[in-house]
């Protein structure tokens, strides 16, 4: 094995340059789906803050409790229980960013 196989597969985890260089390709694109993700959460972010500058102006309340509920049922509906996580997370982000 040569050094920089030697340091791929350390790199990865793999036992094989095979792998490593798979797991390497799969991981350059979770990292490019990471960035996209979170351009995404900081557009709703955006978003939500328009809407809850809308709703505070009109005389209502920052936050929306049934629509935070639909929220977290479509997250959990679609990704299951640590959906209803992910969805906590999503919403506490955007929460009071006004």
């Amino acid at each position: 094995m040569t050094a920089t196989a030697a340091t791929s597969t350390e790199k990865t985890g793999a036992r094989t340059t095979e792998a490593a260089d798979l797991i390497s390709g799969a991981r350059d694109r979770i990292d490019a789906l990471d960035d996209r993700i979170i351009g995404l959460v900081q557009e709703r972010m955006a978003v939500s803050a328009v809407i809850q500058e809308a709703r505070i102006a009109s005389g209502g309340r920052r936050v929306n409790l049934s629509r935070e509920m639909e929220v977290l049922a479509h997250f959990r509906d679609a990704l299951g229980k640590p959906g209803t996580s992910l969805a906590m997370t999503l919403l506490e982000l955007c929460r009071g960013r006004i």
